[in-house]
């Protein structure tokens, strides 16, 4: 899971933050300067905390310098994530009430009433004193006011970091981007800069996201990594790099327990590979995906259905009602029902619920139910299917058989269109259609393609009961099922067009 680092044996400073340590290759580089950018509300504060928290977990002395928030306020953000900051050494830069009496020289209280080489002075004292390894210097904003003009401001961070020199010590300066104009003064001096940013979206939750714009001396993983602020802190979910993970052999196939649809998809589906059920609403696709989880269950693997459009307790009902045998929980012979909420959550965290129940919990059948869902959770459909991809051949390197549920638009479906083009990225498509037969509406499923081996070309009519699922012979008498107007044909013509007398009678 980690990158490959060019600097392996470089000491490091963990944050604390297992997923923000992954992208970082172990950490941040020990003994350097390093900036944490955000809007106010991106989470700087929360992180730098963890940051002090590991450190002190790990026998570092740590200091927390603040000119925006008084350290009650500090312990009382770190109270709501179940924190105490004792044994962290907070150092507040605010005035005393002897200080605000009026004929006394103010030293520190608000950036227009002081002089920047005051605020620098106390600071380096502070330092001086407590000799910590690791330091917080919040926030550069206030610094940047002090200066107000951009070369006194640079010339104060460059001696910042000249004192930070040789004191093995690792410092976070932090900044809220309330400056005008793009800040690139401390950019340009830190070893390393992490940028936390804020979306929010139309609808749904607010996202997070961060990126690492720069870390000299060694690999890291590039791009825009989501994360969450939840009670005990930021919960980083690291881009999904495929490449990273090495391949598993998965030559068997994956047996449904229903005769016919194994034998519909030439035996079944291979290990590691991915199967899309198109179809439009309430044509089965779900009961099917259902079905193969169940099959894995049984035979003692475990499998995890990621419900986008349906609660657990409904799909266990539905389920039990049709005879598959669905056993919650995790681990061998388990079946877990997860569900999705596309406004609650991002494409990261997503990816990251699929990896744990992967790797953690130890899935071989993983359903995605439904791809709908997953476009909800991602407007931008170009990224959802660069995404998808990365993360289909994540499941098929890990030997992991996918089933991923699309509805169509429209309740039948005659368009066959959906709302993204995913057919190609799956490695079998099977499709689901209504027709109508002699005054009623039927099912019917067929096997489009499937990449890793033959399948039957023939169309089914689908049926479900108590007992479960079942198909029926070949429609080989039946015509235009597939635009869902079917028309019969004689014993006859079905001979001259199939070759040979059919076994199969017309349904």
């Amino acid at each position: 899971m980690n990158v490959a680092s060019t600097a392996a044996d470089v000491p490091r400073s963990r944050t604390g933050i297992a997923g923000l340590d992954d992208i970082l290759n172990g950490g941040l580089i020990s003994d350097r300067i390093y900036l944490l950018e955000g809007t106010p509300g991106a989470g700087k504060t929360t992180l730098s905390l963890q940051y002090l928290l590991e450190g002190r977990r790990r026998g570092d002395r740590c200091l927390y310098i603040t000119l925006s928030e008084t350290a009650e306020e500090l312990r009382a953000g770190a109270a709501s994530h179940g924190w105490s900051l004792e044994g962290i050494e907070i150092f507040e830069l605010l005035a005393e009430d002897s200080d605000l009496a009026a004929d006394q020289q103010l030293t520190m209280v608000h950036p227009s009433e002081i002089e920047l080489s005051e605020t620098t002075r106390k600071v380096l004292e502070a330092v001086q004193r407590s000799n910590p390894q690791r330091v917080v210097f919040d926030s550069l904003s206030e610094l940047r006011l002090l200066a107000q003009n951009p070369l006194r401001y640079r010339r104060q961070i460059l001696a910042l970091k000249q004192f930070f020199v040789g004191r093995k010590c690792t410092v976070l300066l932090l900044d809220d981007k309330t400056a005008d104009s793009n800040d690139q003064q401390v950019q340009s001096i830190a070893h390393g800069v992490v940028l936390l940013e804020r979306l929010n979206p139309d609808y749904g939750v607010t996202r997070r996201r961060l990126q690492i714009s720069k870390f000299r001396g060694t690999d890291y993983r590039s791009g825009y990594h989501d994360y969450r602020i939840l009670r005990g802190g930021l919960e980083v979910y690291p881009r999904l790099i495929a490449a990273e993970h090495t391949q598993q052999d998965g030559l068997d196939q994956l047996q449904s327990g229903v005769a016919p649809l194994d034998a519909l998809l030439g035996g079944g589906p291979d290990r590691g590979t991915s199967t899309l059920l198109l179809g439009p609403a309430g044509a089965g696709k779900s009961t099917v995906a259902l079905q193969y989880a169940s099959a894995a269950a049984a035979r003692g693997e475990h499998a995890a259905v990621f419900a986008f459009d349906e609660s657990p307790s409904i799909l266990m009902k539905r389920a039990n009602a049709l005879g598959i045998v669905l056993q919650p929980g995790t681990g061998p012979g388990k079946v877990r029902i997860q569900q999705i909420d596309a406004a609650e959550l991002s494409p990261g965290e997503f990816v990251h619920h699929i990896r744990r129940a992967v790797e953690v919990d130890g899935a071989r059948v993983v359903v995605i139910d439904s791809l709908n869902g997953y476009l909800n959770a991602m407007p931008e459909e170009h990224f959802l299917t660069l995404q998808l991809h990365e993360l289909l051949t994540y499941l098929g390197r890990k030997g992991v058989t996918t089933f991923m549920v699309v509805a169509q638009h429209g309740m039948l479906g005659g368009s066959a269109s959906t709302p993204a083009d995913t057919s190609y990225l799956a490695d079998a498509v099977v499709l689901f259609r209504y027709f109508e037969h002699v005054g009623r509406v039927k099912k019917a499923i067929s096997v489009l393609k499937k990449r890793s081996g033959a399948h039957e070309e023939a169309i089914r009519e689908l049926r479900f009961d108590r007992q479960g699922i079942h198909l029926s012979e070949p429609l080989t008498r039946l015509r235009g099922v597939l635009t869902g107007v079917p028309t019969e044909i004689t014993q006859e013509q079905a001979e001259r067009e199939n070759g040979s007398a059919p076994k199969a009678s017309p349904q």
